[in-house]
């Protein structure tokens, strides 16, 4: 189904990198993952960063940055991707009182400077949505299309997640599709089929993530990222499950 390289999003190990970051990246290494996306830095550097990774053979994906950090240190922020070998920066959530069509249109402006500013310096920034962005605004489009379609595309990318959307009602394929050469990551999730819609392992839920999968290449998906923001099993038993489902319908990814 192509090259597409998978990583791991660190969130979903939060607590074993409390404990050891390091070996936290070990282990990811060692189930098969190619590369993390942070969110944090467990206390080191991005230079000291940057030397585990190095001898883990991860690749940095991107970094999860807070909209406050994003809006106070920018300049810090894109620094530390040159150093890490991250090409992309994306704003992760909005807090509960940030979810009004003001602060949107707030948001949008911000995302379109700070994102002409990451382009400058070779670093992209990317949006991602949960499914309180699927909520209607005045004008009958979705917060998430204002988001894209009232920004650039040179300057303003994606980071679709699948489970948010399929829990909104909405079809991942589809909007992947929609916004084909702008979503370079996408955060690979399942859901349960039962009321609950809980997080799940891939390929043990509702989500159609082989057709996900089927629609990289074409949509020029980058990073296929592995998160599961909770766990009815230790989070490093659900990321193997993940992976290893991955290796099966990821040839180049079962080889190594």
């Amino acid at each position: 189904m192509s090259n597409i390289s998978v990583a791991v999003q660190m969130y979903t190990l939060r607590e074993e990198s409390e404990q050891d970051f390091v070996g936290t990246l070990k282990k990811v290494a060692e189930l098969g993952f190619e590369g993390v996306e942070f969110a944090g830095y467990g206390g080191l550097s991005a230079k000291e960063v940057r030397v585990v990774l190095d001898e883990l053979g991860l690749k940095a994906a991107s970094s999860h940055i807070s909209l406050v950090e994003l809006k106070d240190n920018l300049e810090k922020v894109i620094e530390d991707q040159k150093i890490l070998g991250s090409k992309y920066i994306v704003c992760p959530f909005l807090m509960p009182d940030e979810r009004t069509e003001a602060h949107y249109q707030s948001l949008i402006s911000f995302l379109e400077e700070a994102g002409s500013k990451c382009k400058q310096e070779g670093i992209t920034l990317c949006y991602h949505n949960h499914d309180f962005e699927l909520e209607r605004l005045h004008d009958g489009r979705t917060a998430l299309e204002a988001i894209f379609d009232d920004t650039s595309a040179d300057h303003v990318q994606t980071e679709l997640d699948v489970y948010w959307l399929t829990k909104a009602g909405e079809d991942p394929v589809e909007w992947i599709q929609r916004y084909k050469g702008r979503t370079p990551l996408v955060h690979l999730k399942d859901m349960t089929t039962d009321e609950e819609k809980f997080f799940a392992e891939l390929g043990t839920g509702g989500v159609d993530i082989e057709a996900v999968l089927a629609t990289g290449e074409e949509a020029d998906v980058q990073w296929w990222i592995v998160e599961q923001d909770a766990s009815r099993r230790t989070p490093l038993e659900s990321i193997e499950m993940s992976i290893n489902y991955l290796k099966t319908k990821l040839p180049h990814l079962a080889e190594k």
